[in-house]
Order: structure tokens, then C-alpha cells, then sequence
């Protein structure tokens, strides 16, 4: 039986599960939920994950929630190819650039996204010009990181890139609306500011299967 992973299109944390089950090579059958059809909160999903949010991944009896779970689940179940490395330093090289992600910057993503996606700009300006700071500032961390390496913790794609890749692409994304172009963001065109990190999106984007993982709504 195919895995299972339930998304909302467009989810940051989902995208970071489709990613490693593209690379992993693994079979899997998306599950389209909708946040504005109250399908998150349908009693038959509830049963799955109770706190009603997104990614859910499904295999075979076995049922997991959070996205960084999931990884870690996907990468004992299915060791090839690895994402949370082969050695103890590896592995630890890739915590912690998830650990920092999760800490300093994933807040700021979403207090930087979710006002200009849902109409919210304006009364939000505060928040997203403070939002868009802390991005600049974490954003340059991983392009100097990026001068020693191809990837984020190593010589190897990790759970690392798959976790900070999908939210770079949501900043890009909410920085190109119309309702974002008077804050003047700084993120646009990413290679102007960023280069390394241009260059690494731009190596995932080419991996085998990163087409089927792209969020249908935002082609």
C-alpha cells in the first residue's frame, strides 16, 4: 500500500514531506485537505490527527503528524538515501541547522507571509516590517554557510534543505503580491541579495520529482 500524506497546497511543512518522499523515491498518494472547507476539522481527519493541522502522513497502519516527525519517521523507515546524515557528526550538523530554523526563524515566516496572503497588510505592517528584519538577518546565515558547501549542513542534500527550502519559496512568493511591494522587503529578485542561496534553490528545483511536489494553486 502507497503512503498516504495529507496537505493543504501551498503548506511550507508539507511541501518539506513531499520533498523527502521524492527523494527517497518512495511511492505516495497526496491527499488534498482545504482549510476554507472545514475538511481539517471533519471528524475522519480528527481521527488521524486530532490537532487538525497539516502534514498527516499515513503508512500502511501507521500514522504520524508533525512534519519534522515525519522526516525523522521516513528516514529510519526508509534509510536510502539518508537525510538525517550516516555519522554522528552529520547527523548533529543537521539538527542543528533545522534546530535554528525552528527557533529563530519559522515564527518570522509566517508573521512575515500569513498578513499579506489573507489581506492583512496593512493593519500588519508593524509585524512584517519586523518579520522581514529577522528574515534578512537569518537569510544571510545560510548564504555564508552556503560559501563552504552546496547544501545547508554538508556535501549532501539533507533534512536540513527540506526544511528551510519551502519557506524560502513562501517569502519569495509573498514578497512578489502587490500588497507587499510598499515594504520594500528586500527579497526580490533573490540573486540581487542572496546569491548562494539563488543558486541553491535552483538545485533542488532541479531534482528528479521536485515538479510533483510544487503546490498546485501557486502554478
Amino acid at each position: 500500500m502507497a503512503i498516504e500524506i495529507y496537505l493543504v497546497s501551498g503548506s511550507p511543512y508539507a511541501w518539506r514531506v513531499l520533498l523527502a518522499l521524492e527523494l527517497k523515491k518512495l511511492e505516495y498518494q497526496t491527499r488534498f485537505l482545504q482549510m476554507s472547507d472545514g475538511s481539517l476539522k471533519a471528524a475522519d481527519y480528527l481521527q488521524l490527527n486530532p490537532r487538525g493541522k497539516v502534514p498527516t502522513l499515513k503508512d500502511g497502519e501507521y500514522v504520524v503528524y508533525e512534519s519534522l516527525a515525519i522526516l525523522a519517521y521516513l528516514d529510519r523507515k526508509y534509510p536510502s538515501a539518508p537525510i538525517f546524515g550516516e555519522t554522528p557528526e552529520q547527523a548533529g550538523a543537521i539538527w542543528r541547522v533545522v534546530s535554528e530554523y525552528t527557533a529563530y526563524m519559522d515564527a518570522a515566516v509566517e508573521e512575515l507571509i500569513l498578513p499579506i496572503y489573507f489581506g492583512r497588510a496593512e493593519q500588519a505592517a508593524d509585524s512584517i516590517r519586523h518579520a522581514a528584519k529577522t528574515l534578512r538577518t537569518e537569510l544571510a546565515r545560510f548564504e555564508a554557510s552556503l560559501g563552504e558547501s552546496e547544501w545547508l549542513a554538508g556535501d549532501r542534500i539533507s533534512a536540513a534543505d527540506l526544511t528551510v527550502f519551502p519557506a524560502v519559496q513562501s517569502i519569495l512568493r509573498a514578497a512578489s503580491k502587490d500588497a507587499a511591494k510598499p515594504f520594500e522587503l528586500g527579497f526580490l529578485p533573490l540573486s540581487d541579495g542572496y546569491p548562494r542561496l539563488a543558486a541553491w534553490t535552483k538545485r533542488i528545483e532541479a531534482l528528479p520529482g521536485y515538479d510533483r511536489t510544487y503546490p498546485p494553486h501557486w502554478r
